[in-house]
């Protein structure tokens, strides 16, 4: 159990006291939270006494020459947030921008080409980036230096010197620096020279610069200032006129002054931080001290022997609320970080919520690992951000942590839980024992598989009708990156960024029939293992998510029923360039990207090895011999199993699915499916369509949601039903009376499978020209379209986007695509269709709020990132990417020659329009 916090008395601090109504009677100067709670303004009184200061929601003002004309140069909400700020700050000026980047962005502004700053070598990640960008672009000269200690600031002091950027306490490391002796020598050496502190770790009511010297101040009030992480906000405040009418000059040009609604919530915020943060800094010296007791190295003012703890409490009046501590290893540190529940993964501090993070791969990943190296940065940091819960719920999270990772474990002589001193491997080892009996494997296997459309046979495919598929060039990605504390996890990022993970140990192993290594699951699925899932695991998922969670059902029956030897601990991030729901069988490559990333793992598969090493010695390295840049490279049986497995995934998803949209996206290119034990051919199962002709297509996406197995019953309702049905239930038809006949329907099928025998035999025709090709599919789109539309299977926006591209001047063939009902739909484009013609029609469809994607039809299959080729560019690109919206443990990038770090956060990371040419570049990719 944690100690429980004795009340901290706030120090009385000499701070500008508003004027006495009464001239009589003399008034004491206010404490530090009384001037919090008190916002006010003697020179601007509301008018109807308002409690809180009014948001004035306005650009401009009426009037000439008033106090303000234009909200970029001045808000009255605005001008009592920054005479608030001032008040607390012992500041003359305050000005308020939008985050504490843009006060340090406006700070620097004040410097010229051939200016020297001097800075500390701890400082914020972001610091160090817009530093490391004005001595680039700005020909400004930067030095770091260990600015705790004073004297080694002194020899860099010269008459070019205009600024010492300084932090104290510094983040991640805690040092502090002697603001007020490093002042006073800059001061006496260079009297121009400008002294910037970032008061961010400490805030105005433990830490105040401007009275040791500083000539100016800035925080990020998104963290303490404002404590709850609902606004981005930065305050700038300094004592000095000049000072204060360039940075307000610079402000009012840039227009980065905060908005009147910020202004609000940073005000409302100001008032209750005296109370956060002793309630914050109390609970941290806890924490701290049970690290501390614990054995772990722990940086924290408050701990003795802390260096600089006496310089510190000469000029603050507490100790803060952010401490670090190191625990011998990166890999532990993850673990502790990954196992903590009541700190949230995050990168900033300052919030009435607990957070944890590791910097070197959060905050401060944007600096070089040699630079972190050099300044002394441990890769295994662990940095804890104290909020306001109960501090005996916060110990208690994190002792599980410590536990669950092997940091600790019980001393049974002494009676109380001790830091575990083992080899880091005996350390891990006691961790994975711990966790549970899975089997780690550090292999990170990145997959892809591409989308389809279905060209003719739509509904009539489940009727025993020949589809026509072909894959398309917009593909899902799914990534698996190994975990190291026994769970499983799934990242749907397209799924209303849907994140959950499960504790492996808790899945229903024991539920349904266990499938033998190497069997293939039997055709019908295992329910009582599907309603196992849905009760436990899938419980405490709502049923809003309900995409999320049938496709977490759909992933976990998967990784059950492959992975009961080995139970593998990893996480599976999904992401596609497919627009997801639109019926272009986003689904299935998911199911096929599940399915490949489990039998990898599992080692249910495996890709063809490398060849041997040349003996010739003219061959500088190995390399694998394969077309087409990797197509064609895994093999048949690979990619038959996949499939199998991705209809497993399927059925989950839909009920009864034909199997095309998996087959397409196992196997790319266009193939026509025939269903088994149904049609109008003796000849069943899919068949690959030889000599495929690459087609371009427009997709648009009506954005309509579509329930596919509503609309397949329907049809099969239809046919069931003709002839005894009242003429009422067609009216959304465009047939009326011919509906009665009983035959209307079958005759409906055998058109449309007319139509899918043409096109198939125009497809593979070599002695067919490009021209007769496209009129003659043209001809087949439109006929298509309409049994679809007498099936009941369309739309209104799928029948307004028909009229769109065939309006003239575009004259194109347009069919829906997938099950109708909204969806998708296709459209042929010619090859001399002009570019101007296609951004017309683009616009125009954009403009009725549908959206376009032009692509290709007949791509590859399933792809796989090649395990044997050389990472090419892929630690480059991971050096360019800052970690954001951390939902699990950062993983731990190797750190030797030729790695293959975690391609996981810069995954997330990328925007969709960029991640297919990313993806690319990563190296080698191996296709069906």
């Amino acid at each position: 159990m944690a100690p429980t916090i004795d009340a901290k008395v706030p120090p009385i601090h000499d701070l500008p006291t508003p004027e006495p109504e009464s001239p009589l009677r003399a008034r004491k100067p206010y404490r530090f939270s009384t001037l919090c709670a008190t916002v006010e303004n003697p020179d601007m009184k509301d008018q109807h006494g308002s409690s809180a200061v009014p948001i004035y929601q306005s650009a401009t003002f009426k009037g000439v020459g008033n106090a303000y004309d234009y909200s970029r140069s001045g808000n009255p909400t605005r001008s009592h947030l920054e005479h608030h700020v001032a008040k607390i700050s012992s500041a003359a000026h305050a000005l308020t921008v939008a985050s504490g980047m843009a006060a340090l962005d406006i700070i620097l502004r004040m410097l010229k080409p051939g200016d020297e700053v001097i800075a500390g070598d701890d400082l914020y990640g972001g610091t160090n980036r817009l530093l490391t960008y004005i001595r680039s672009h700005g020909g400004v000269v930067v030095h770091h230096v260990d600015t705790t200690n004073p004297a080694s600031v002194v020899p860099l002091i010269h008459p070019k010197t205009r600024m010492v950027l300084l932090e104290s306490p510094t983040n991640p490391l805690l040092k502090i620096a002697d603001i007020a002796a490093i002042s006073k020598d800059i001061k006496e050496r260079v009297p121009d020279a400008i002294v910037v502190v970032d008061n961010t770790m400490m805030s105005p009511y433990l830490q105040r610069p401007l009275e040791h010297g500083a000539d100016i101040v800035y925080d990020s009030a998104t963290k303490y200032l404002s404590g709850h992480h609902d606004l981005m906000a930065g305050v700038i405040t300094c004592n000095r006129d000049d000072l204060h009418k360039q940075m307000a000059f610079t402000i009012n040009s840039v227009g980065n002054a905060l908005a009147p609604n910020d202004c609000f919530l940073l005000l409302r915020g100001t008032k209750t931080l005296a109370l956060r943060m002793d309630r914050q800094q109390a609970t941290s010296q806890l924490v701290a001290t049970y690290l501390h007791d614990l054995g772990f190295p722990t940086y924290y003012p408050g701990l003795p022997g802390h260096p600089g703890r006496e310089i510190h409490a000469r000029i603050a009046s507490g100790n803060g609320a952010v401490l670090s501590f190191v625990t011998g290893n990166k890999e532990l540190s993850e673990c502790i970080v990954g196992g903590a529940r009541l700190w949230g993964i995050s990168v900033s501090f300052g919030c009435v919520n607990s957070l944890i993070s590791m910097p070197c791969v959060m905050s401060h990943a944007s600096i070089d690992p040699a630079t972190r190296a050099a300044r002394g940065l441990p890769e295994d940091l662990i940095r804890l951000c104290v909020g306001i819960e109960d501090p005996a719920d916060l110990i208690d999270d994190l002792e599980h942590a410590l536990i669950d990772a092997g940091a600790i474990a019980f001393d049974t002589q002494q009676n109380k839980y001790s830091r575990l001193m083992a080899s880091t491997n005996e350390q891990l080892n006691r961790a994975v024992q711990k966790l549970g009996l899975f089997e780690p494997d550090e292999q990170e296997w990145f997959v892809s598989a591409p989308g389809k459309i279905i060209l003719f046979g739509e509904h009539a495919v489940v009727h025993g009708v020949t589809a026509i598929a072909a894959s398309v060039d917009l593909r899902c990605y799914g990534l698996a990156t190994p975990r190291n504390d026994g769970k499983v996890s799934v990242h749907l990022a397209d799924i209303d960024n849907f994140y959950h993970e499960w504790d492996i140990a808790a899945l229903p192993w024991n539920a349904g029939t266990r499938i033998a290594a190497g069997e293939e699951h039997p055709d019908v699925l295992d329910q009582v293992l599907m309603d196992a899932i849905s009760a436990g695991p899938l419980s405490n998922i709502d049923d809003t998510a309900k995409h999320a969670k049938t496709a977490s059902l759909a992933f976990l029956y998967m990784y059950i029923q492959l992975g009961r030897d080995r139970l593998p601990s990893f996480n599976f991030t999904v992401r596609a360039t497919l627009p997801v729901g639109a019926g272009l069988g986003s689904s299935a490559s998911f199911s096929t990207c599940a399915a490949t990333a489990l039998l990898l793992i599992n080692r249910a598969i495996s890709l063809p090895p490398p060849p041997a090493p040349s003996t010739d010695p003219e061959d500088s390295a190995p390399h694998v011999h394969i077309s087409h840049q990797g197509r064609r490279f895994i093999p048949q049986g690979i990619a038959e199993r996949v499939n199998k497995w991705a209809f497993v995934s399927e059925k989950i998803l839909h009920g009864n699915p034909s199997g095309v949209d998996n087959s397409v996206s196992v196997f790319g290119g266009a193939l026509a499916y025939t269903r088994a034990g149904f049609g109008f051919n003796s000849k069943s199962g899919m068949e690959q369509i030889q000599g495929f002709k690459s087609l371009k297509f427009l997709l648009t996406n009506s954005k309509v949601p579509r329930d596919t197995k509503k609309l397949v019953a329907g049809v099969g309702a239809l046919k069931a039903s003709v002839g005894r049905v009242p003429r009422a239930c067609f009216l959304r038809l465009t047939v009326c009376d011919e509906m009665k006949e009983p035959d209307l329907v079958d005759g409906i099928l055998k058109s449309i499978q007319n139509i899918s025998d043409e096109a198939r035999r125009a497809l593979a025709d070599p002695e067919l020209s490009r021209a007769e090709l496209l009129s003659a599919l043209s001809t087949l789109i439109n006929e298509n379209h309409q049994h679809l539309v007498v099936l009941g299977v369309s739309h209104p926006s799928l029948e307004t986007i028909r009229a769109t591209t065939a309006a003239p001047p575009y004259a194109l063939s347009t069919k829906l695509t997938g099950a109708g009902g909204g969806g998708c739909a296709v459209t042929l484009v010619p090859d001399d269709f002009q570019a101007e013609s296609l951004e017309s029609l683009t616009g125009a469809l954009v403009n009725e709020t549908f959206v376009p994607y032009l692509t290709a039809v007949g791509g590859s299959g399933l792809g796989v990132l090649s395990p044997y080729s050389p990472p090419n560019l892929r630690q480059t690109q991971l050096q360019t990417v800052v970690p954001s919206g951390q939902v699990t443990p950062p993983e731990t990038p190797a750190e030797t020659a030729g790695s293959d770090p975690s391609l996981r956060l810069a995954f997330v990371k990328q925007s969709v329009p960029e991640l297919a040419q990313w993806v690319d570049g990563l190296g080698r990719w191996l296709y069906v």
